[in-house]
């Protein structure tokens, strides 16, 4: 389901599974939409879409999720004006301390929370017809507090009625195995849940929840700590589980915090362009290593759309 509508997923070539548009942390207290000159946004970001474009890549699942700047209408002005397909997403996130939870979620009990996504997906979302493709969340550390758990049950509500997969920004290992128990508990198809952020936890770690059927996000994919991600997939190749993995580069722009909100900052996170990591240099590298075309494309192509596919 991308903001155009949906897409055959024998139309896709290939995927980029976690990256960020426009994103702004002023917090849940300040913003409702992003306050940024769309013009100049448009300027900024679409010559990377199109190059993108140029190098294969036909969609884009965007992570930026509601009270941070979500915008699906800026979403598809790209989507229209590049030819590339972009996924927008539902849902709350409450990690970092809770600073992007509206105030009314903490009196919502579960059927609420769960209406207000449910109807974004049935009705289109913030008074447009823009339907989001997946639900995300995020948590933090360790077991899921009473909110995190709440919202969990909410999404995974959510899911089985309408086969949205959930991705849940997650703060380690711990949260990660209690996303998947309570997951089990309500009868959700592992499938159905990503670990986002899987990079921070361990090998052995990642191996543990993708056996169960888990999807596993490593989606930092920088330039600075690529032996790293080189290393975990040839890990995953290793234990014949390559088709649970997902790779991303968590890419993107934010407003800036000075009141200068006519301008974009790049996100810090080792990459010196935007959007290129992966093509430019994490795939050559594990072709150096033996992979094949077809390990290539199972991870650029098929495991995004196994994952991010609408079964209903």
């Amino acid at each position: 389901m991308t903001v155009n509508g949906k897409v055959p997923v024998s139309k896709v070539k290939m995927a980029l599974e976690h990256e960020h548009i426009v994103t702004n942390f002023a917090g849940a207290d300040s913003i409702k939409k992003p306050p940024v000159d769309k013009a100049e946004a448009l300027n900024l970001i679409i010559p990377y879409i199109n190059r993108l474009k140029q190098q294969g890549v036909d969609l884009i699942l965007e992570c930026t999720p509601a009270y941070i700047g979500r915008d699906p209408v800026l979403l598809k002005e790209i989507a229209d004006k590049t030819g590339i397909s972009i996924v927008t997403n539902t849902g709350f996130y409450a990690a970092v301390d809770k600073k992007y939870l509206p105030p009314s979620v903490y009196n919502a009990t579960v059927e609420k929370i769960a209406g207000i996504w449910e109807s974004e997906f049935v009705n289109g979302m913030e008074g447009t017809s823009i339907r989001p493709g997946f639900i995300k969340l995020g948590v933090g550390n360790g077991k899921l507090d009473s909110i995190e758990s709440k919202l969990l049950m909410a999404a995974i509500s959510v899911s089985k009625k309408t086969g949205l997969t959930i991705a849940v920004h997650t703060g380690d290992f711990e949260a990660a195995f209690d996303e998947y128990s309570i997951a089990v508990a309500q009868n959700l198809d592992p499938s159905k849940l990503v670990w986002v952020h899987a990079q921070n936890a361990t090998n052995e770690q990642r191996k543990q929840l993708a056996e169960k059927g888990v999807w596993v996000s490593m989606d930092g994919v920088n330039e600075k700590k690529l032996e790293e991600y080189i290393d975990a997939i040839v890990f995953f190749k290793e234990k014949n589980l390559l088709q649970k993995l997902l790779i991303s580069q968590d890419d993107g722009w934010s407003v800036l915090s000075n009141g200068r909100y006519d301008l974009l900052e790049l996100f810090d996170n080792g990459n010196i362009a935007p959007y290129e990591s992966i093509l430019m240099k994490l795939i050559p590298a594990l072709k150096k290593k033996g992979f094949s075309d077809q390990e290539i494309t199972l991870l650029m192509k098929t495991n995004p759309v196994n994952c991010f596919a609408l079964n209903k």
